[in-house]
């Protein structure tokens, strides 16, 4: 077992934990890690970002399994709701792969950077938009998909934090948008995956075990330590403040952007 692979246990263990004790999805931990430790490791610099998007959104597959299973158990999923919205999802996660591959490295980096501040706000102020209206018709969960798998698929993220607020505002129980966002998750994860494998098929220099623009031993790596590693987050969940514990990384997410984007700006 080399360093490598125990880093990527360290990176999967992490994400487990926060995963369950917080409800956030793990790309947002994942992808910036995965751009330090892939980054030394004679990946072309031009494809970094694409590497650890498309690995991320690897891992998130086999998390996405257990979690939809087991809202789907306690009842928790609108089907109404996913069978609108996941015809979207799959075609706005391929585009988001195909348009990844058009944008450079450093571009990809920013609109990740973009994001976390969103989401790192979004858990800074709890926020939750009030419903505003009932479930929309399937034209409109269409496009919603759409665009939660595109921008899903540009982040290297299941969604969740796109999703939860759109049902929420659909007038969906909270415990419902999340087992519905958890199962989403799994067509976001799985259309993304196999968009940036097509993307990368043909790309070379890439090092062995990679599958396009996934890298097997870190997706194998992170996703054994996570799966061992929710329950004892959720677990936690019941222990600890999570309203701190959110504020906490909130700015660990703030501090994760203004890295990657110093490293922007250092490379110019």
């Amino acid at each position: 077992m080399t360093f490598e692979f125990l880093l990527y246990l360290a990176t999967g263990a992490l994400t487990g934990v926060l995963s369950g004790l917080l409800g956030i999805g793990g790309g947002m931990v994942i992808v910036p890690v995965l751009v330090l430790l892939l980054g030394p490791h004679h990946f072309p610099a031009d494809h970094l970002m694409h590497v650890a998007l498309g690995t991320s959104l690897a891992t998130i597959i086999f998390t996405a399994i257990a979690s939809s299973r087991a809202h789907h158990r306690r009842g928790s999923v609108n089907w109404l709701a996913a069978r609108g919205i996941v015809p979207g999802i799959v075609l706005g996660t391929l585009a988001g792969a195909w348009l990844a591959a058009q944008i450079s490295s450093d571009a990809l980096k920013v609109v990740f950077v973009l994001f976390a501040f969103y989401a790192g706000t979004q858990l800074l102020l709890d926020f939750c938009p009030p419903p505003s209206r009932a479930l929309p018709g399937n034209g409109v969960l269409f496009g919603a998909g759409n665009v939660i798998g595109l921008i899903s698929s540009l982040v290297g993220i299941g969604g969740g934090s796109l999703t939860v607020p759109f049902l929420v505002c659909c007038k969906c129980p909270m415990r419902e948008a999340v087992g519905t966002s958890a199962l989403i998750g799994l067509p976001v994860a799985l259309g993304g995956t196999l968009g940036y494998i097509a993307m990368g098929w043909y790309v070379s220099g890439l090092p062995p075990y990679s599958l396009g623009f996934v890298y097997l031993p870190a997706v194998l790596g992170i996703t054994l330590a996570s799966t061992l590693t929710a329950p004892l987050g959720a677990a936690l969940a019941h222990r600890l403040p999570v309203t701190v514990l959110k504020r906490i990384f909130a700015l660990l997410l703030y501090g994760l952007g203004v890295k990657m984007l110093w490293s922007v700006f250092a490379a110019a």
